[in-house]
Parts: structure tokens; sequence; C-alpha cells
């Protein structure tokens, strides 16, 4: 028997490297025609929406962002204190099963209210994922505490709600995040977050338009926050999976 497969801890964790790698080679291509097209649609989409209503969104989106790094409202889960992937990513499973079912029935109600309820959607929405990520952070043993690691769970966000584009950039700077995070503005008025909330609202307008139209939006909005909670879920675990090895292959603790 090698020594591999009697250590089940090390066979789940080449496992989870291939997979890794495959994630890798998936998530890094190049912008698409779709993409591009869809990019087009997605300004198309923005045009027809009041202003008023472009201000109201974009002034939620802002203030959420900054309550993020600044870290007042979601800084609370402990660093897990145990050192094996296997088990780091079962509690970040848990709280990604969690906080799906959370957001769905979060998209459900306010769907079932039509346009006015659908706007009240995205900042609440936004404040769940925000704490499933701070939940997957502390899983992977990372403090939350730690402003940087706040704008590694924004790192997070634009890699999974931004054009293909941003996300190769992205993922640039997270298999660099090291040395990127020592080049990180310790000011938050340095911060660019402008760029990151405007990805996200294009991102986000396109994919849960149809949650404003009565009688479908509970439905649509079930589905929809479901499975972009999935999705958001997915890219944490990948990009603290990429971090933890890494770290290892530097040997940094």
């Amino acid at each position: 028997m090698s020594t591999t497969e009697s250590n089940p801890e090390k066979l789940y964790e080449n496992l989870a490297y291939r997979d890794l790698m495959t994630w890798l080679q998936k998530t890094k291509k190049k912008p698409s025609l779709l993409n591009r097209m869809t990019k087009g649609t997605q300004r198309s989409i923005n045009n027809l929406i009041p202003e008023k209503v472009h201000k109201a969104i974009t002034y939620a989106i802002e203030k959420m962002v900054k309550g993020v790094l600044s870290g007042n409202e979601y800084i609370g889960p402990k660093a897990y204190p145990i050192d094996r992937l296997s088990l780091r990513e079962y509690k970040a499973r848990k709280s990604i099963k969690l906080y799906t079912k959370t957001a769905s029935v979060e998209g459900a109600l306010t769907g079932a209210g039509g346009i006015l309820l659908g706007f009240v959607d995205l900042p609440a929405f936004l404040a769940i994922k925000m704490k499933m990520l701070f939940e997957i952070a502390a899983a992977y043993g990372h403090n939350v505490r730690d402003y940087k690691e706040r704008v590694f769970i924004l790192y997070i966000f634009k890699l999974t709600f931004s054009s293909q584009k941003t996300r190769n950039e992205t993922i640039a700077d997270l298999e660099n995040w090291t040395a990127h995070a020592q080049a990180l503005p310790d000011n938050l008025n340095d911060f660019d977050w402008r760029n990151f909330q405007l990805e996200y609202r294009d991102y986000m307008d396109l994919a849960k338009l149809a949650q404003l139209i009565p009688i479908i939006g509970a439905g649509v909005g079930a589905i929809a926050n479901y499975k972009l909670s999935q999705q958001l879920g997915q890219m944490a675990i990948n990009a603290y999976r990429l971090r933890y090895f890494l770290d290892k292959k530097t040997g940094k603790p």
C-alpha cells in the first residue's frame, strides 16, 4: 500500500489539488464573443433603467462595500484552528449550504413583491453573500479582522461577478497574493472599490432582471439567489485552496 493510500488526508489534498488545477484551466480563458455580447446587453439594460434607480442601487452597494472594508458590521467568526484541509472544507461547505438556503428564501420573498421589493433584494442578497464569505474565510483559518483578508474577500467577489477580462486579472492577483497584498493601500479612501461595484452591478442586473417581473419573480428570485450563492461559494473554495497550496509550497504557516 502506498503512502498516499494509507494517508486519507494526503489523498484528499491530492484530489483537491487536481480539482484546483482543473478549475484554474477552465476559469482562465480569453473573453469570448458571447462574453463581449453579454457586456453590450448589460449596457443596454442599464440605459433602460431610470437614473434614480441606478443611484439608489449604487449607493446601497457603495455603503455595503465600505462596511466590509472597514469591518464594522461583518467581523465575527474566529479563524478555525484546525490545519487539516478536509476539515476546513467540510466546515466551509456547511456554511455554503446554510447561506444558499437563506439566500434562496430571501430571493423568493423579495421576488414575490415585484419591482418594489425586487430592488430591496440587491443589498439584502449582498449582505447574505458577505456573511457566507466571512464564514468560509474563517473555516480556512484566516483572520477576517485583518483588513487585507477582507480585501481578499472582495477579490473573490470580483472573480465571481465580473467580465472574463476582469476575472483573468483577478486570478493573476490571487496567484501572487502575498506580493499583491503588500502593495495594497492602507487607506480605504485609496482603494479602487468603484470599479468593483460597477462590475458587480452589470453582472447582477442581467442575472436577476426577471426577478422584478410580477408573478414569476418569486420563483426566479429563489433560483437565481441559490445558483449565484453556490457559484460564489465554489469560487471561494478554489480561491482559498489556491492560497493553501501556495502557502504550503513557500513554507508559509
